[in-house]
């Protein structure tokens, strides 16, 4: 073999190193002392490293192994060289023998984790060994090395990981250890002892990368819960399956419910008292012009990835779309939601938290503490971030796809926000811009908050359109709380009062998700008789909201689309609003019976009858009479009766 020495006799070559191997020797000159012992040491390594990648490629006995690994870690920790291929070879020899040998023991697992634990210390482990380690953390988690090795690593890479982008495995095993930490007696309170750790005891994180590397981890583990169920929806989307021939490989159930949800795209909470146990409820859009209009609200450009939502939005034919997630994928969901909502409690942490998880559906729990937080920094992080993508505040509003509450949190952040600098015309008219419908909603149920926003419209001179000042009116006026404010407000300007003694609106449209009791109370505040045109469509009014329709003596238009109302509350119009021409019914559980009470009607002209339980001998009956009605009504000139 060969042999390595570096000259040290009289009149020897200064600074000469003299490698021998069979067949001669060779004379290296380096230029000082320091670049000749570099050398030296270089290639005493080069041919250790040799020898042990040798040893260990070709195993017999595993006794022998385990000791030929120590020396391999001993001979990197005592090594004078300083470069980091001088820790991560051993690391890589050690992740090949692994892979290369899958039917060790668990005892021969822990042995060799624990060999090679002090080149932990300093360095992440390749992504072999990653992969090594994240099958330990799944079929041990209970075992000493999963905390007493492996909770450094993890440690380490939180501080000093800077791209999970560039090495997936390390993300992937930081999910694999908190989840083995889960499984411990204690549980979650063993992960928030880690995450405590993490942050450390003073009131600012040393660590800047521990925030955005925790939240990485969070919401990759959140999101593989998903992946299967959106790339099937994905492929139903791209066309490259026929809905029917799917078999999807999560348990999925496509509902029809009897009579229709109302359609508001929904995306409901886990909750037992919703739904079973592991199940997630979504209820679908089925108006193809409001699906469109969501779908612009979502990511721009072709190479953006389809959100859950847009997934969803793939048939209007489906009401409500039922995912049942196994058991463990419930149990990483869980663990990582109260992560995310641990990091929340967090003051320092809580400004990049809210920028972080802008667009994730995360508990109420973290949205509440973002929307209470008095930094600006903070709170201004509920609206949207980019223009045309929804933030928080659009998406926990009462209609919005994350809204599970009557919209008591999206209340709460409208008063933050008004509390703060944004208490300006400029917030004011965005919310009579977009968010219009659910303030009125709330105010009409009481909400002191909204109560107040609306005053403000009226005093700011934020809404041009009549009617829609006089809904306002009618809105505050129907509670004791918003009768008060408005007298108040009226007090300060006369001029109000002259606006209503001019009559009631023409036209009204109700907020989504509004109820028979909130249109009785509006109704019931003031005077429409001038009221022509009402819209309760994609509300949750039902059959009951007739006896106050009947109320409105001037109704010409009334849209009840997609909305609960049903046979009787058709009888008790057909016999009072004489001067009712147009009615959208579209997506309503009417039947034969309800819609022939309909003939009895002299004026109406126009009838919106699609995806009802029409039959065809009735649709000739009522296309008969609305013709003739239509001669007779000189202002309407379109029939349109419409039928699946």
């Amino acid at each position: 073999g060969s042999y390595l020495q570096l000259l040290s006799w009289d009149n020897a070559p200064k600074y000469c190193v003299q490698l021998s191997f069979p067949g001669g020797t060779v004379l290296l000159q380096a230029a000082n002392s320091y670049l000749r012992d570099q050398w030296f040491h270089s290639l005493q390594w080069k041919k250790k490293i040799y020898k042990y990648r040798k040893v260990l490629n070709n195993p017999s006995r595993w006794d022998v192994v385990l000791k030929e690994i120590r020396a391999l870690v001993d001979m990197a920790l005592t090594s004078p060289l300083q470069d980091e291929s001088i820790h991560q070879a051993p690391l890589h020899i050690i992740s090949t023998l692994l892979a290369e040998n899958s039917n060790l023991s668990t005892q021969d697992h822990e042995n060799i984790i624990l060999a090679i634990a002090p080149l932990l210390e300093n360095n992440h482990p390749p992504p072999d060994l990653c992969e090594f380690f994240c099958k330990h953390c799944r079929e041990r988690p209970r075992s000493m090395v999963v905390i007493e090795v492996f909770t450094p690593v993890v440690q380490r890479i939180l501080k000093h990981n800077m791209d999970f982008g560039k090495c997936p495995r390390l993300r992937l095993f930081t999910q694999e250890y908190i989840l083995a930490l889960n499984e411990l007696n204690a549980g979650m309170e063993v992960v928030k002892k880690f995450v405590h750790s993490m942050h450390g005891p003073t009131g600012q994180c040393p660590h800047p990368r521990v925030l955005p590397n925790l939240v990485a981890v969070c919401l990759a583990a959140i999101y593989s819960c998903y992946e299967e169920f959106i790339n099937s929806l994905k492929e139903i989307r791209n066309g490259c399956q026929q809905q029917n021939d799917r078999k999807p490989p999560m348990p999925l159930r496509l509902l029809r419910p009897e009579p229709p949800t109302p359609p508001s795209a929904t995306l409901l909470p886990l909750s037992t008292n919703a739904s079973p146990p592991h199940e997630i409820l979504v209820e679908l859009e089925r108006n193809n012009n409001s699906a469109n209009v969501r779908r612009k609200g979502g990511p721009s450009g072709g190479d953006s990835e389809p959100n859950l939502i847009d997934c969803l939005l793939v048939s209007p034919a489906v009401n409500t779309l039922s995912i049942q997630l196994p058991a463990q994928a419930d149990r990483v969901l869980g663990c990582f939601a109260l992560i995310l909502k641990m990091l929340s409690d967090y003051d320092d942490w809580r400004p990049a938290l809210a920028i972080f998880t802008h667009t994730v559906h995360t508990s109420a729990h973290a949205y509440t503490r973002f929307a209470e937080d008095p930094r600006q920094e903070v709170h201004s992080c509920l609206l949207s971030v980019r223009s045309g993508k929804d933030g928080w505040f659009q998406l926990y509003s009462p209609g919005g796809v994350a809204c599970d509450d009557d919209g008591e949190l999206f209340a709460s952040m409208v008063h933050i926000l008004m509390g703060s600098c944004y208490k300006t015309k400029k917030f004011l008219l965005s919310l009579a811009e977009n968010k219009l419908g659910p303030c009125m909603l709330l105010a009409l149920r009481g909400n002191q908050t909204m109560v107040e926003i609306l005053c403000l419209m009226l005093e700011y001179n934020i809404i041009d359109n009549k009617d829609t000042q006089l809904q306002i009116i009618s809105t505050l006026e129907s509670t004791q709380v918003g009768l008060r404010m408005y007298e108040q407000l009226c007090d300060r300007q006369r001029e109000l009062k002259e606006l209503q003694r001019k009559g009631g609106p023409t036209r009204l449209t109700l907020p989504s998700k509004s109820t028979d009791a909130d249109l009785a109370r509006l109704l019931s505040s003031g005077s429409f008789g001038n009221l022509e045109n009402l819209s309760l469509a994609f509300t949750n009014v039902t059959s009951a909201c007739a006896e106050q329709l009947i109320k409105l003596p001037s109704l010409k238009q009334l849209n009840l689309w997609s909305t609960q109302f049903g046979d009787a509350g058709l009888r008790l119009l057909s016999e009072h609003l004489a001067c009712l021409q147009v009615l959208n019914l579209c997506e309503t559980p009417v039947t034969d019976a309800g819609l022939l009470a309909l003939s009895s009607m002299k004026s109406l002209c126009s009838l919106n009858m699609n995806s009802t339980k029409l039959t065809a001998d009735t649709y000739e009956d009522l296309k008969v009479i609305l013709l003739h009605n239509s001669y007779k009504c000189k202002d309407i000139l379109i029939i349109s009766v419409i039928i699946t």
